[in-house]
């Protein structure tokens, strides 16, 4: 087993803009692109250089700003973007833009009837490669009109590298007692409208991955209890209703099951589908020691959860039948012996969690398939590990700038970002594409 330490890197912050309502958006974001791709060469590990060229029509100024830090954010391009200029107009002079280090130039127009057209030039082939129409027709500069553009911005990224973006997407995290959430750049920060009050507190949000409910753990004066909430009916409903503790729910990949913590002496992982109120099931026997924090792999068969039966917390898989429990991390690596909080990457290539070394959490990785291990942070503590829908990019809770704020990761290059900075902010969870978008 290997472990490596890289250091930490900061990135690019992002700016704040208004805020406003959360699920219209998921609605109206439609991907409606019109063209049919030719393709740009793309060579994974490389950085293209994309040239984002002034936007001409309304609001040109913050759709490019905006579609040039998500191109920024995605790690996957170099955003090539000069102050000032015109927009362009007539044929592209590509010699000069293949000598500015532009392997692609995007040409952006706001249409007077509402849509954002964008064209794809092909640096080295000397044309457009790929155009596409994006619905941009909510009031300007709100949550709802922004995430479209971040639609738009993220297709631009799947035309130029194959991946699809994350800038369409939104973190759900912890502050006071309460729910908040943010979009992927950090802008809109604002209250989700759960907990938050004296009487009930909110913890461990989880996404439901069609992003239409959130699960969530609910704190009063009676116990904890787990929470479903519709977004676009507002309806709440609570799931399972077991005595003792109920908390750390986590949805699998297609929907239609809820795992979650429960129990009184001790705690298991139980299973339960969230609409049809039927009762849960058991999925673990720690007799009396403490499951929790479960997480699906990608193709829902197994759960990687923590346990401390060994005396200490370590991250297991079992089946999602109970069969076959097994220790994913050992004792080989780290000081303290406690390793917790696992979160299944979306590709299920690794399993991300948190681990104390020399007497501070940090976040880490391991291999579901050869148990090779690596150390993503060093500065600060830093827990609560969540991936973004395309598998690269994990959001955690970190103290390296003073009280715990989240943080954006970019596993393959390190660079980080800093996602929240007012108040504190921890137990992150990063949305699905708000999109529909298949």
């Amino acid at each position: 087993m290997t472990c490596s330490r890289p250091c930490d890197r900061r990135g690019w912050q992002p700016a704040f803009l208004a805020l406003a309502g959360l699920f219209p958006a998921l609605l109206a974001a439609q991907d409606t692109t019109g063209g049919v791709r030719i393709g740009l060469t793309y060579t994974a590990g490389s950085r293209p250089g994309v040239f984002v060229a002034p936007v001409s029509g309304a609001f040109a100024d913050s759709v490019r700003a905006i579609i040039a830090r998500d191109l920024d954010y995605g790690d996957r391009v170099t955003a090539i973007v000069p102050e000032g200029g015109e927009p362009l107009n007539g044929a592209l002079n590509y010699p000069l833009y293949a000598r500015l280090g532009a392997q692609a130039v995007l040409q952006a127009t706001i249409t007077p009837s509402g849509s954002l057209h964008i064209a794809l030039h092909d640096v080295g082939a000397a044309k457009v490669s790929m155009v596409g129409d994006f619905p941009v027709t909510q009031v300007p500069l709100s949550p709802e009109w922004r995430l479209a553009v971040h639609g738009a911005a993220d297709e631009v990224e799947r035309w130029v590298t194959g991946t699809r973006g994350i800038a369409q997407s939104r973190v759900l995290f912890v502050r006071d007692k309460g729910l908040w959430i943010v979009d992927s750049d950090g802008a809109n920060v604002r209250p989700f409208g759960i907990g938050g009050s004296t009487a009930s507190t909110a913890l461990s949000p989880a996404w439901h991955p069609s992003g239409r409910y959130v699960a969530y753990c609910e704190m009063t004066d009676e116990g904890t209890r787990i929470i479903l909430k519709d977004l676009l009916t507002g309806k709440s409903q609570r799931i399972a209703a077991r005595p003792g503790t109920n908390t750390t729910p986590a949805f699998s990949p297609d929907g239609s099951t809820l795992a979650f913590t429960s129990g009184e002496e001790g705690t298991d992982i139980f299973l339960v589908n969230p609409f049809t109120g039927e009762p849960a099931h058991r999925v673990t026997v720690s007799r009396g020691k403490t499951d929790s924090s479960p997480t699906f792999s990608p193709d829902g068969r197994q759960i990687a959860f923590t346990s401390d039966r060994l005396g200490h917390p370590e991250v297991y898989i079992v089946d999602t039948d109970g069969a076959n429990v097994e220790v994913l991390t050992s004792t080989g690596f780290g000081d303290q012996l406690y390793r917790s909080n696992p979160d299944w990457s979306p590709d299920g290539r690794r399993v991300a969690f948190q681990s104390q070394i020399n007497g501070v959490f940090q976040v880490m990785t391991i291999n579901a398939r050869d148990r090779s291990v690596q150390a993503l942070t060093s500065e600060g503590r830093n827990e609560d590990p969540t991936w973004a829908p395309d598998g690269r990019h994990i959001v955690f809770t970190s103290t390296r700038s003073g009280p715990k704020q989240l943080w954006v990761l970019d596993t393959e290059t390190y660079r980080m970002r800093q996602l929240t900075r007012v108040g504190s902010a921890r137990q992150g969870a990063w949305s699905p594409r708000l999109d529909n978008a298949k």
